[in-house]
C-alpha cells in the first residue's frame, strides 16, 4: 500500500466569497425592503406602469439581461472537446439534466402545487432551466473537476438555447391539461416563450460569447479570467436583488400570505434538489465514474438557472404574477440546500477514494 496515499490529508474546503456565502440573507433582505417600500410608497406601482411598453417593463428588462450576462461570459465553449469522448458520463449528464430533472420537477409541482397553478408553472420553469452560473461555485467548493464542470456548463448552455422554448411550452401549456389540470388556465404559445428566451437568454449569450472571444484575443486569457470576470460578477447579484425589491414592492398588501406561500413553493424545491443530487451521484458511482467528475455531473444536474426562470416568468406572465414570485423563491431555497450538499459531496468523494485505495491495496 502507498504510504503517501494513506497519510494524505483531506483537501481543505475552499471558502465561499462573502457575496455568495450570504446570498440567502441578501435575498431575504431584498424581500423585506421591497415589501417596506410598497407599504410606505404605494405610488411605486404607478411608476412601474409608466415605465412599461406593451408587456415589457424597460428597466426590468435591462436588469434581467444584465443578470444573465456574467454567467454566460464565464462559459468557455473551447472546453467541450474535454468531455466528448467520455460517452458514459456525458449520457448520464444529459439524461439527468434534460429528462430526469424536468420530469421530476414537473411531478413535484403537480403533487404540491396542483391547486396553485401560478406557483406550479413557476416551479416548472425553474426545473427546466439548467444551471450555468452558481454550479461552478458549488463544484469548486466540493472539490469537483473544475474543467469538466465548466465543459458541462457549456454543453447545458447550448442545449438550453435550443430546447428551453419547446420544453417550457410542453410542460406548462400542454402536459398539465393532458393530465387533467385544464382548470389551471395556463395558455401560452411556444412563440411567446421563444421570444422571451431570445431576449433574455439570446442577447446575454451573444454578449458573453463576444466578450470572451474578443477580450481574450486582445487582452489575453489570464486577464479575462483574473481581471474581467471578477469585475462583472457582482452585476448578477445586484440585478437579481433589484428585481426582487421591485417585485415585492408591488406585493406589500400580500405580506400576511407570503410566509405560507413561500413554504408551499419551498417544499417541492427542497425535495427536488436533494433527490437530483443523490440520484445523479449514486448512479455515477455505480457506473464507476471518477469521484471528482461525478461531483461535477451531480451539481450540474442539481442546480438551476433561476435567472432565466425569473426572466421568462416575468416576460410571459408579468411582474405581478405568481409564476414570477415562485421564480424568486428558487434561489432562496437552492443556496442553503446546495451548500449542505457540498458537504455531502465531499464526504462521498472521500468514501469513494478510500474504497478505491483499499481495492488497489488488496490486488497488490
Amino acid at each position: 500500500m502507498n504510504t503517501a496515499s494513506a497519510t494524505k490529508v483531506a483537501t481543505p474546503m475552499p471558502k465561499l466569497g462573502w457575496l455568495d456565502r450570504y446570498l440567502t440573507l441578501w435575498i431575504a433582505l431584498a424581500m423585506i425592503l421591497g415589501v417596506s417600500i410598497g407599504a410606505l410608497w404605494p405610488q411605486v406601482a404607478d411608476w412601474q406602469e409608466s415605465m412599461t411598453i406593451g408587456s415589457t417593463n424597460i428597466p426590468l428588462a435591462i436588469g434581467l439581461i444584465l443578470m444573465m450576462y456574467p454567467p454566460l461570459a464565464k462559459v468557455d465553449y473551447r472546453l467541450l472537446p474535454k468531455i466528448r469522448h467520455d460517452k458514459q458520463a456525458i449520457i448520464l449528464s444529459l439524461v439527468m439534466n434534460w429528462l430526469v430533472g424536468p420530469i421530476l420537477m414537473f411531478v413535484l409541482a403537480l403533487m404540491f402545487l396542483g391547486s396553485h397553478p401560478g406557483y406550479m408553472a413557476g416551479v416548472i420553469l425553474i426545473g427546466l432551466a439548467r444551471c450555468i452560473a452558481m454550479v461552478l461555485v458549488w463544484n469548486d467548493l466540493a472539490d469537483g473537476d473544475r474543467e469538466y464542470g465548466a465543459a458541462l456548463v457549456a454543453l447545458n448552455s447550448l442545449f438550453q438555447i435550443a430546447t428551453y422554448s419547446f420544453m417550457a411550452w410542453l410542460f406548462i401549456s400542454v402536459l398539465p391539461e393532458k393530465l387533467g389540470y385544464a382548470s389551471t388556465e395556463i395558455d401560452i404559445s411556444m412563440g411567446q416563450i421563444t421570444e422571451s428566451v431570445l431576449i433574455y437568454l439570446g442577447i446575454p449569450f451573444a454578449a458573453g460569447f463576444l466578450s470572451r472571444t474578443l477580450l481574450c484575443k486582445f487582452k489575453g486569457q489570464t486577464w479575462y479570467q483574473q481581471q474581467f470576470l471578477p469585475r462583472i460578477a457582482p452585476i448578477t447579484l445586484i440585478a437579481l436583488l433589484a428585481t426582487i425589491v421591485l417585485m415585492f414592492s408591488l406585493k406589500g398588501q400580500m405580506i400576511l400570505t407570503l410566509p405560507l406561500d413561500m413554504l408551499r413553493i419551498a417544499l417541492p424545491l427542497g425535495i427536488y434538489f436533494v433527490l437530483m443530487f443523490s440520484a445523479s451521484y449514486l448512479i455515477g458511482r455505480k457506473l464507476n465514474i471518477a469521484p471528482n467528475k461525478n461531483t461535477a455531473i451531480a451539481f450540474t444536474a442539481t442546480g438551476n438557472n433561476f435567472e432565466l426562470a425569473i426572466a421568462v416568468a416575468i416576460a410571459i406572465f408579468g411582474l405581478h404574477s405568481d409564476q414570477a414570485f415562485a421564480g424568486v423563491i428558487g434561489p432562496l431555497i437552492e443556496v442553503p440546500v446546495l451548500i449542505a450538499l457540498v458537504h455531502v459531496a465531499r464526504r462521498w468523494q472521500q468514501q469513494d477514494k478510500q474504497a478505491t485505495q483499499q481495492t488497489a491495496a488488496q490486488t497488490e
